[in-house]
């Protein structure tokens, strides 16, 4: 594998063992040094020692806020109060990305692992894994992983021989975006209707977490490498990746790329490495155009960021995030308005309409893209979209509103010429935007075979002696006759640009 491009520069903490042992069997997790943490841990440290190293490490969570795992362990270990509860959030809802999921399923002992390490720190004796109910194989392999775990002593009470007892439970989401929220999570685990509270106060705090128990909340990610940094040390994880976002990152590579899956690098690793090298550059060898990480609320990047650092601080310095790890890599063929109405159709379908600037922010802003990529925008449209942007951002209760406006606010600040041809000049570069653009048949290029005539279910297309053209007074710009020409000789124009203010 060390000689294949797509693994030669991927460094595998959180895939550890993904591929290497059989899940459904604790042996196989023992032989590779499974639950040697644990037993270090139970054996020779106390929780304050646990803690020290995990703060020491500066484990950021892989979630996508990236808030210090140390200080957040510290803020609920102080807690009042003897019962406490560890929760890891496997809700993983953003389109095409399954690196939770792959975890759960793959490797599910490094979760219950670090989980009971959190619990050991913090003073907890009851654990929550939230999964999706999408994650059928997660959900199978987890519930055997804690069956394995309380037969041996290593889950339930008095794990190994010592006066810790700490039990998990799996509760399974219904499918809720917003349920990836930590206070929509808890409300889902109660047996509510998953709706954001407002924060502060936080989880880590009396009466927030679920019944009112003080609780920590983290990502799976981050807890399969609680592990890996008690057994090996802080400084080891501290030699990977950068001084502020230490060690490494799974992403899941998607788009028009070479290489699509899970990749698993160390953080600093720039965006021109993950996509040319790891990837193995675009599809077809087109040009590259932007790449979209963080998810759904994530922003999209264009080419002069290409030497990009991944990290947390830089993702962030030019509008975008790192999210769960979701990248979606685009070509020089893809709409990047339609791109943004996509992702912000997403986030609106699944706000849960509690608070007004998201439930209404995010609707009216797609009714504005569709406009827009229908043909029918308008002069000031790209300012209305920023002005609501903002204000969703700024008013929404949790974070899916706030993040939800990111792909149109950087599409428009690094894309701004491509929203202007498609209000001005009615014409998307990329040909993807139905409604936009004037039908033509070259003349020279067609050789008459008469399937956009065949097409046309509004007989737009006319067919003289010796010719094809498009009748303009009759085409609706459906596409179909460009859709069905063999040989690209349907063109689409730009109209000629006009002003479109009007009087009364």
């Amino acid at each position: 594998m060390t000689d294949v491009p797509f693994y030669k520069k991927q460094l595998r903490i959180a895939l550890r063992n993904n591929g290497k042992i059989d899940p459904c069997k604790i042996e196989h997790y023992i032989a590779v040094g499974g639950y040697k943490a644990l037993e270090k841990a139970l054996s020779s440290m106390t929780p304050d020692d646990v803690l020290n190293e995990i703060d020491k490490a500066n484990l950021r969570g892989r979630g996508g806020a990236g808030f210090p795992a140390g200080k957040k362990w510290k803020h609920t270990k102080s807690a009042p109060g003897n019962i406490k509860f560890v929760i890891a959030n496997g809700d993983e809802g953003d389109p095409g990305a399954f690196m939770d999921r792959s975890i759960m399923e793959g490797d599910p002992h490094s979760l219950l692992e670090g989980m009971i390490l959190c619990a050991y720190t913090i003073g907890a004796q009851y654990g929550f894994i939230y999964v999706r109910h999408e994650y059928p194989l997660a959900v199978k392999n987890l519930n055997i992983a804690i069956k394995q775990a309380e037969e041996l002593g290593l889950l339930g009470k008095n794990i190994l021989g010592t006066n810790f007892s700490f039990t998990i439970d799996i509760r399974e989401g219904a499918g809720a975006f917003v349920c990836g929220e930590s206070t929509a999570l808890v409300a889902s685990i109660e047996g509510e209707r998953g709706f954001p509270r407002v924060r502060p106060p936080r989880l880590s705090e009396p009466g927030v977490g679920p019944w009112g128990f003080p609780s920590n909340l983290n990502n799976i990610e981050t807890y399969v490498c609680v592990p890996v940094i008690i057994e090996k040390g802080a400084d080891y994880f501290l030699s990977i990746g950068t001084k502020n976002s230490p060690g490494t990152k799974v992403f899941a590579l998607t788009g028009k790329v070479k290489n699509t899956g899970l990749v698993e690098v160390p953080m600093g690793i720039t965006l021109r490495e993950i996509i040319f090298e790891i990837g193995g550059g675009i599809l077809e060898d087109k040009k590259f155009k932007a790449v979209q990480t963080g998810g759904p609320s994530g922003g999209c990047i264009p080419e002069q960021y290409i030497d990009l650092p991944v990290d947390f601080d830089s993702l962030i310095s030019v509008g975008s995030m790192m999210g769960s790890g979701g990248m979606v890599v685009m070509d020089e063929d893809t709409c990047i308005v339609d791109v943004a109405k996509y992702f912000l159709s997403f986030c609106q379908s699944e706000s849960c309409g509690k608070c007004p600037p998201c439930r209404i922010g995010t609707y009216q802003m797609l009714e504005i893209l569709k406009k827009i990529t229908s043909g029918w925008g308008e002069e000031g449209d790209i300012e209305k979209l920023e002005d609501l942007g903002k204000k969703v951002v700024e008013g929404s209760l949790c974070g899916l509103g706030s993040s939800a406006p990111n792909p149109i606010l950087t599409t428009i600040k690094y894309f701004r010429e491509e929203y202007e041809e498609h209000i001005y000049d009615k014409y998307c570069r990329s040909k993807v935007c139905s409604g936009l653009g004037v039908y033509a048949i070259d003349a020279e290029q067609c050789f008459l075979c008469g399937l956009c005539k065949q097409a046309c279910a509004f007989d737009a297309v006319k067919e003289l002696r010796n010719k094809f053209f498009v009748d303009q007074d009759y085409c609706t710009k459906c596409k179909a006759c460009y859709v069905a020409c063999p040989i690209g000789a349907v063109k689409i124009e730009k109209q000629k640009r006009q002003s479109l203010v009007t009087s009364e």
